[in-house]
């Protein structure tokens, strides 16, 4: 198995409790240097109060939380324990490099050497990936740009005047304290959809995650979230909402040395440009497998890719989500089992 957030863990559980022997038939290769997958990267800002929430691991609930508590701290500490708790196989900080087919399965050429499997999990998310697109003039910039990725909290743009990039979730939130202390400027390519908390109700969400699975069952990209459902304003987003903070300007056409200018010749002067432009799948390291269709995607059936039903991707697509990750991980594993079984008889 490659990676050990939400999906990866999930799925070293039901491995494990499927009866594949720990390090020796399963192992969980992280490259983080700690437990809490792409959690302990985020920023101190994030507190729980400000997550959407974090799914129950297979056999252990979620522990209580105050709102104030960082995130990158308390669901960490929450992989920490699980980890322990269950005798995980996961072996860190190991970075995986490439996966070859070989005759009796996998190559796993990593950072602490060469392991071979009969079967390969995915589980390395997004957040090594994130994605910042091409405008013209964007290396003539002289202020500074920064990922969503790289974001420390709003102190360090304090009286600047920031632009956000991006119609996600990651911008709406960030939008509202960077604002507390900056100007700021919001663009994104087409107009935010607004959604109420009423209009996310079970059946939505079976669509929603329909749509998605629909995408990756053809081989196409998988959509961001947002895409599909809409942006939400939380109650701790309300005042910056007042404050008009959530007007939406088009893209602009170009990056200038001192700020952007719009196709009108409008420009607008910018210290600091924040791409809250989401994640790309971290998938470069399974390129030697040539799973990926013309059409840029992966071709999935259910967690196993159409190529080779020997490598499942959890935490891709419709599996993205937290909840949706544990049960990819319940829905890999036994898959694997059984395909195992099948080919030892």
């Amino acid at each position: 198995m490659i990676g050990a957030g939400q999906a990866g863990l999930s799925a070293a559980y039901h491995l494990v409790r499927l009866g594949f022997t720990p390090y020796d038939e399963v192992v969980v290769l992280d490259r983080n240097p700690a437990p809490g997958g792409a959690w302990q990267h985020r920023w101190d800002s994030l507190t729980m109060h400000d997550v959407h929430g974090i799914a129950n691991l297979p056999g252990v609930p979620v522990p209580p939380s105050s709102d104030s508590e960082r995130a990158n701290a308390f669901v960490p500490s929450y992989f920490a324990d699980y980890e322990k708790r269950f005798d995980l196989p996961v072996v860190r900080p190991v970075a995986v490099e490439s996966v070859r087919e070989i005759a009796q399965g996998f190559e796993l050429q990593t950072s602490a050497g060469v392991y071979s499997a009969a079967a390969v999990v995915n589980a390395t998310g997004t957040w090594d990936r994130p994605f910042i697109p091409w405008y013209p003039g964007i290396e003539t910039f002289k202020g500074r740009q920064l990922h969503t990725a790289d974001y420390a909290g709003a102190a360090e743009l304090a009286g600047q005047h920031v632009l956000v990039v991006g119609g996600g979730a990651s911008a709406v939130q960030l939008l509202a304290e960077i604002s507390a202390v900056a100007t700021t400027t919001w663009v994104t390519r087409r107009p935010p959809e607004w959604r109420t908390g009423d209009d996310f109700t079970p059946e939505y969400g079976r669509q929603v995650v329909a749509r998605v699975e629909e995408r990756v069952r053809a081989g196409l990209p998988p959509r961001s979230v947002v895409s599909v459902t809409g942006l939400h304003l939380r109650p701790q987003e309300q005042a910056a909402w007042e404050r008009g903070v959530y007007t939406r300007y088009p893209m602009f056409t170009r990056i200038t040395p001192d700020g952007v200018e719009w196709a009108d010749g409008r420009s607008e002067h910018i210290d600091t440009i924040l791409w809250a432009t989401g994640f790309r799948a971290d998938l470069a390291h399974l390129a030697p497998l040539h799973l990926r269709e013309s059409s840029g995607g992966i071709r999935m059936n259910g967690t196993a890719t159409v190529a080779d039903p020997r490598i499942h991707l959890v935490g891709y697509g419709p599996s993205a989500s937290t909840i949706g990750a544990n049960r990819a991980g319940f829905t890999a594993a036994r898959a694997l089992r059984d395909l195992l079984k099948s080919q030892a008889a």
